[in-house]
């Protein structure tokens, strides 16, 4: 599987799993369990998750699941605005911890910017590092300015990833943040990569799918991996998700389909507010 650089160092499979919606059902609890170590078993090891998912519970069924194979999976997970004060930050990663039950979280992340003075939550952030308890830090959704502002704070060049919500038909990162990304060797992890499926009836979708012999969802996702430096998180549910999902890194991509995912998706023409889900 291809492989992005986290943190200057760690490398991290582009091709992850997410976990949002998870814990809301404890009937689909077993489901979410076997899909995370579906993914697992395929090298799919970078896993992502929140305090803000089911309040807490999709990181219990993370840890859950995790139970025995901690040391196989790169955890993600994040701080919501209202607690990233430099004391709410640690008692919330704390919390998270407890959740999960583990010992450290690998990348920890400021779910998105809110009241709290960013050298408030980087300094808890670093705390968290040099006690252990995080191995690297990052934000999510923050737009360019976001991230230009970010710079000004002591601290940052500890700065690893922007995750944002990115795909087929929502690519206004492309227009300035993505380019911003790259052009200071940010890399970029992709939420909702398939548009919480609402674009998979697209005709052109399914036509290059087709013709690529794989699921819409699979091409949808290859699309976005097609991107060097990018990860992709989409969410699973069942095992079968999950293999559906790992059939993306077998596609590629032509010419003649991105041209048409382009007509059917058109791509920026200008510069807009970044998307949130």
């Amino acid at each position: 599987m291809r492989q992005v650089t986290m943190g200057g160092q760690e490398s991290v499979p582009a091709l992850g799993m997410g976990t949002w919606g998870w814990g809301e059902d404890r009937g689909r609890r077993d489901d979410e369990i076997a899909a995370l170590r579906t993914g697992l078993d395929l090298g799919m090891t970078l896993v992502d998750t929140a305090e803000m998912y089911a309040d807490g519970g999709a990181e219990e069924v993370l840890g859950e699941a995790l139970a025995g194979r901690r040391d196989a999976a790169f955890v993600v997970s994040k701080v919501l605005p209202s607690n990233a004060s430099r004391s709410g930050t640690i008692a919330a990663c704390e919390r998270s911890l407890g959740r999960l039950g583990t010992d450290r979280i690998d990348l920890y992340l400021l779910h998105w910017q809110g009241g709290h003075p960013l050298e408030d939550t980087l300094a808890a952030f670093q705390q968290l590092a040099d006690d252990g308890k995080i191995r690297y830090w990052g934000v999510s959704n923050f737009d360019r300015a976001a991230l230009e502002e970010l710079q000004g704070v002591p601290g940052s060049d500890g700065l690893t990833t922007d995750q944002f919500l990115y795909n087929l038909s929502r690519r206004g990162p492309e227009y300035d943040l993505l380019p911003w990304c790259a052009d200071h060797d940010l890399p970029v992890m992709a939420y909702s990569p398939i548009e919480q499926g609402r674009i998979l009836d697209d005709p052109a979708l399914g036509e290059v799918a087709q013709a690529h012999s794989v699921s819409p969802a699979a091409l949808a996702l290859a699309w976005v991996l097609r991107q060097d430096s990018l990860c992709a998180i989409p969410k699973a549910s069942s095992p079968e998700h999950v293999r559906d999902n790992a059939t993306a890194l077998d596609v590629e991509l032509t010419r003649e389909d991105l041209d048409a995912l382009d007509r059917a998706f058109p791509p920026p023409s200008g510069p807009g507010p970044l998307e949130m889900l």
